[in-house]
């Protein structure tokens, strides 16, 4: 019997659905607090085959997989597969090398740049976000200079210095909805439309899921995405445009719960097997 170690921060409706996979695929799973543990090499005791990291905070699920990693742990996902996907600039950059369809980007320091970039983009409006974030909080869409020159403002007096770098993107009109699609292992198990009359359509912000059929061209851009980014259990939100789907985010811990149901798929089950598929390779 496989003996998995799930880190976790808080039980969320989504590791009690990888608790009941393991069990019904025959997978001991070992529950761990991040919150409760310590990492000292000297003292860790290593009671379990593989580790999946599920921890909400994204500091404490780095330092947690850098730690087992250092042991010598085979962990999902890995250190360098999160470094990329937790920062939306160092995603994007690692897109755009790999030559993958993706909205806009820059990254400037001041509001003066902000400008150079948005006039040379063709106007407003934009988007601006932090580099490392979730569920869509803190996102602006910026219509005008006025909008612009707020944002900034408050980010250069209020923010942390991570917050005064800002990561401009191109806003794309979207047709009510945008694209999750669920990639386990290189493969597209899953993937869900997210439709919302808001121009955020994250379902944490209330976007209604439904099933979204896995079509050639979306199978085609997340497979290469994956591997541009390391491969893994990867979540990836994409927007439909003119010039075919885009890329627009990689989340490395993504939640799961909304999406089951509509597409029909054990999420929880790929994501078992995978760590099942990963065990056997170490061996």
């Amino acid at each position: 019997m496989m003996r998995l170690g799930l880190f976790h921060s808080t039980i969320r409706a989504e590791e009690k659905l990888l608790i009941s996979s393991a069990k019904e695929l025959g997978v001991e799973v070992k529950l761990y607090d991040i919150r409760k543990i310590n990492l000292d090499p000297e003292s860790f005791v290593v009671d379990f085959d593989v580790a999946l990291e599920r921890s909400v905070s994204t500091t404490k699920g780095r330092h947690l997989v850098r730690f087992l990693e250092g042991l010598d742990v085979p962990v999902l996902n890995s250190s360098s597969v999160a470094t990329i996907c937790e920062d939306k600039f160092l995603t994007a950059m690692v897109l755009h090398k790999a030559n993958l369809r993706q909205p806009k980007f820059a990254m400037v320091f001041d509001e003066q740049h902000a400008k150079e970039v948005i006039n040379d983009w063709g106007g407003y409006p934009v988007v601006t976000k932090p580099t490392i974030g979730s569920w869509g909080r803190l996102i602006s869409k910026i219509n005008d200079d006025d909008a612009l020159e707020a944002i900034i403002d408050h980010k250069m007096v209020l923010g942390s210095p991570e917050q005064k770098a800002f990561f401009i993107q191109e806003f794309i009109e979207k047709p009510g909805r945008d694209i999750r699609a669920f990639v386990v292992g290189g493969k597209v198990i899953a993937a869900i439309y997210r439709d919302s009359t808001h121009w955020i359509t994250n379902t944490a912000r209330g976007g209604q899921a439904s099933n979204c059929p896995l079509t050639d061209e979306l199978q085609e851009i997340c497979q290469r995405s994956s591997e541009a980014v390391g491969g893994g259990i990867l979540a990836m939100d994409l927007f439909e445009s003119p010039q075919g789907l885009m890329i627009n985010e990689i989340n490395h811990t993504m939640e799961f719960r909304n999406s089951e149901k509509p597409t029909g798929v054990s999420i929880s089950s790929e994501i078992i097997n995978y760590c099942i598929e990963s065990q056997n390779v170490k061996n």
